[in-house]
């Protein structure tokens, strides 16, 4: 439903539901124009509910044939989101007929098609386009679902929970009857009728139980869903070994769809993915789309406890399953790379974790958009599903992990499962069975104040200053804690930090310490700051040190440590907790990079050099953590960093800088080509995956010297590569340098990956995002025969990356990106609201941009905001930038 003005719903407005649907069965005739769906339901009003208690059942681009309650038709009232039934028994049985066009439905929530196959979504608020719904996830029932559909076109039918049937009709249809043991709210729901083939997997829990695993793609797929089976059966045994929590239907299915506007869907027992986080072999998947594939199978799978099995008691409550599950795939991803790799490869996992927080919800956080980790109103809850419920709502959790110990957030897990199986509850309940089941913490002492990184926005800012007394040997550390204003919240609270640190000798050798009168000297300490100001005197150390503050990230603040060069350069060097070690040389770029852009005069001294040069040639290190260190902080941190932003000077600044890192340390870069060179074949394991990684760094910074030799051995890589990593690689070094043979290089990917659609996704985004892309280049590859408006992944890999991911490009002081950028999101939103909403968040920061930009971007905000029918999901988020 379009509206001009769409109502704001309100947290505190939440009211339990009034009526009981404890069990529920659906008929689907499915047909792709007009598909009819009947819906039988047991009802009881609620112990505590009014006896003139109306039951509201939302309702949305469907139509209503039928409503028999008890049998007998019942009068109904229509609403704006649906209909009211009133006077009503105490218990009751409401039958539903509806119709709806699958075929028509480009939204992509509900029940759609994806070219000739039958698909659902339904999270957040997709179910009410299927049937009349009390649509909210704190009503859970006990679905069975009958599903019929031509058994020529559709021989696979599936739903949640367990196959109880299946059988051929006289009509030529095919029936199958499906029975979810669990109750769970009407967003879990799923059905996919569909020509799939299947990877099936039979295991064996712990407990001696048996199940069958099955990942269902498309006729000539099968071949790249090895990697999504092993990342199942590696996620079922590692919750089962971490948590205890096994799982509990009888089979596993996940599903690949290639129209999705998400990543990947959890519903019970039939989790629907994106193509692009099931599909993978060597040939066509890169080791990033390896390690995507893992981490989602991952996510996705832990819903089935949390998130599933206890659920949200509201959408406020969103980070509750996603914060959690997050956090959950995330150790998951950083144990699995362990095992392989040692702990450098979890700590390399850690430091990619908080380089995606502090890309995307740092910014967020102070922009138009900020919000807590528990919203307290939305308009579309669409929009919530963002960086803050997500990523920070995983620091949050991990916060807890860190206050408690891994084994006390065990016992956390455990009495949280014990409290709320099968129930829908809220963050609060979750903080509370933490800090019950660790009495005596630091999360227990101070639960209710840690409860503001649930409710204040925002991301705090430290500040450190510390004091060696020789005479005493001891050194007093003073933390000070602000956070600014964001909208709709004025002066913060200060808030629980868990600050992990060490002392580092000016000779580089780590000091011990004793951080209290109950703890034993040692390297390390534990400081948990809940003042706006709080000093911690560490005693028995015995040279004036360098403080190693933050270790681990182990919390999500903005650290100002007050170190210089010389400082960071000893930690670079010796730090031995290696996220402050690869923070030490972001720090030192930044502290280049930052007085080029505004003063445009770049100096890349000697002993930074020096010092990334001792990194590269260190054989104890990684090459994976190499790489990291080597990675100069993307412009998109650089702009947060700054006052005023100048896109196109911050992308200048930052390739200058790249190309003398290449210039100087060429010998460096040269010597890591040869030595690196593959001798076996391909594994996307962590050791093989960072040797790959510094290679093509390598080779990047190698062709950006314009070299024909270096750049035309980039080309015969595009050409003979065994793998996609490498071949793609070489292809992004050919087009970030501008070479001559990338046109080339372009027209060879293109013919020899045509019809495989997730790399040419990669193909149109390298494209979309290259240095200096114009416009017309832009809509020449909309113009392209394989680009579509109407598939996400597709619209997302040339828009969103151009808008999004191309600052140096896309903001211009002609305002030609931004008329480009409202053309789309009009376009997009016409057709699918959410995928539009998510790139009208391209101009959030529009009011950091300096004046040129900035005051031809307004006008065409405004002009956009202003225009007629434009979604709720559209209009809120352009409100919040405009307001």
């Amino acid at each position: 439903m379009r509206t001009d003005q769409a109502p704001v719903i309100s947290r505190l407005q939440y009211e339990a539901p009034a009526y009981a649907i404890d069990q529920v069965t659906l008929e689907f005739d499915l047909d792709p124009e007009r598909t009819r769906v009947k819906s039988r339901m047991q009802v009881r009003r609620m112990p505590g509910a009014a006896p003139t208690a109306p039951l509201l059942l939302d309702g949305e681009d469907i139509t209503l044939q039928s409503l028999l309650l008890d049998g007998k038709p019942y009068v109904y009232a229509q609403t704006d989101g649906g209909i009211r039934l009133d006077k009503l028994p105490e218990t009751f049985a409401l039958e539903i007929v509806t119709a709806c066009s699958p075929r028509g439905n480009t939204r992509l929530s509900g029940l759609y098609m994806s070219g000739d196959a039958f698909f659902t979504q339904c999270e957040a608020e997709g179910f009410r386009r299927i049937t009349y719904w009390p649509d909210r996830p704190d009503v859970m029932s006990r679905f069975t679902v009958v599903l019929r559909a031509d058994k020529s076109i559709y021989p696979v039918l599936l739903s949640n929970g367990n196959l109880r049937s299946q059988r051929p009709l006289d009509d030529g249809r095919l029936e199958a009857v499906w029975e979810d043991p669990f109750p769970k709210p009407s967003y879990l729901f799923a059905l996919v009728a569909a020509r799939l083939v299947c990877r099936e997997q039979r295991i064996r829990s712990r407990a001696g139980r048996e199940h069958l695993l099955q990942v269902y793609v498309r006729e000539g797929d099968l071949d790249k869903t090895d990697h999504a089976m092993q990342s199942l059966m590696a996620s079922v045994a590692w919750d089962e070994q971490r948590f205890g929590l096994s799982l509990d239907l009888d089979r596993f299915m996940i599903v690949a769809v290639s129209d999705f506007n998400m990543g990947a869907m959890e519903n019970k027992g039939l989790n629907i993915f994106n193509t692009k986080y099931v599909l993978a072999n060597p040939a066509t998947a890169t080791d990033a789309d390896y390690q995507h594939i893992e981490s989602v199978v991952g996510h996705e799978y832990f819903h089935n406890w949390t998130g599933n099995r206890i659920t949200c008691r509201d959408w406020f409550q969103l980070s509750l399953k996603e914060g959690l599950t997050v956090f959950r795939d995330q150790e998951f991803s950083q144990d699995l790379a362990a095992q392989s790799g040692g702990e450098s490869a979890r700590a390399v996992k850690r430091i990619e974790d908080v380089r995606t927080l502090r890309a995307v919800q740092f910014p967020e956080d102070a922009g138009p958009m900020a919000h807590p980790v528990r919203p307290d109103s939305y308009v579309a809850i669409d929009n919530f599903y963002t960086p803050t419920v997500y990523e920070k709502g995983a620091e949050v959790v991990r916060m807890m992990q860190t206050l408690v110990g891994r084994a006390g957030f065990a016992k956390g897990m455990q009495l949280y499962f014990s409290r709320h199986d099968g129930q829908a509850v809220t963050c609060d309940d979750f903080l509370a069975a933490m800090a019950d089941a660790n009495p005596g913490s630091a999360l227990d002492t101070h639960r209710q104040q840690f409860g503001l990184w649930y409710a204040q926005a925002g991301t705090p800012r430290l500040r450190a200053q510390g004091r060696f007394d020789a005479a005493s040997r001891t050194y007093t550390l003073t933390l000070t804690q602000a956070c600014q204003p964001t909208p709709g919240q004025g002066e913060k609270q200060a808030q629980v930090v868990p600050v992990r640190m060490g002392l580092v000798g000016r000779d580089g050798a780590a000091l011990a310490f004793r951080a209290g009168d109950r703890t034993g000297r040692g390297p390390e300490a534990l400081l948990v700051l809940t003042q706006p100001e709080q000093s911690f005197v560490l005693h028995e150390v015995d040279a004036d040190p360098i403080p190693s503050l933050l270790r681990g990230f182990s919390a999500p603040v903005i650290l100002d440590d007050g170190l210089g060069d010389a400082d960071r350069l000893i930690l670079l060097a010796h730090d031995t907790d290696p996220f402050n070690r690869w923070e030490a040389a972001q720090r030192l770029a930044l502290s280049r990079l930052l007085p080029a852009v505004c003063e445009g005069d770049l100096k890349v001294d000697a002993a930074y050099l020096d010092a990334l040069r001792a990194v590269l040639r260190d054989p104890a290190l990684d090459p994976a953590f190499k790489e990291l260190v080597l990675t100069l902080p993307s412009e998109g941190y650089i702009a947060e960093q700054l006052g005023e932003i100048d896109p196109p000077r911050i992308h200048q600044t930052h390739q200058a800088m790249r190309l003398a890192l290449a210039q100087q340390l060429q010998a460096d870069w040269e010597q890591l080509w040869h030595t690196l060179a593959p001798n076996r074949g391909y594994s996307p394991d962590f050791a093989d995956a960072g040797r790959r990684g510094l290679r093509n760094l390598a080779l990047t910074h190698l062709c950006l010297l314009g070299d024909a030799q270096w750049q035309g051995r980039a080309y015969q890589r595009v050409k003979d590569a065994d793998n996609m990593t490498d071949r793609f690689d070489a292809l992004a070094a050919l087009v970030g340098s501008r070479a001559q043979l990338a046109e080339a290089a372009l027209q060879r990917f293109a013919a020899q990956f045509a019809h495989e659609p997730l790399v040419m996704d990669k193909w149109f985004a390298l494209q979309a995002g290259a240095p200096g892309a114009e416009i017309e280049a832009i809509r020449a590859l909309m113009r392209h025969a394989d680009f579509s408006l109407r598939n996400p992944n597709r619209a997302r890999s040339v828009i969103s990356t151009f808008c999004q991911g191309n600052p140096g490009a896309f903001h211009r002081a002609d305002g030609a990106g931004y008329a480009f950028w409202a053309e789309q999101v009009r376009a997009l939103d016409a057709i699918n609201p959410q995928v539009a909403a998510r790139l009208a968040r391209a101009m959030d920061r529009w009011r950091k941009l300096a004046p040129p930009y900035a005051q031809s971007a307004e006008p065409v905000m405004r002009e956009l905001a202003a225009h007629p029918g434009l979604s709720a999901d559209t209009r809120e988020i352009l409100g919040k930038a405009l307001a």
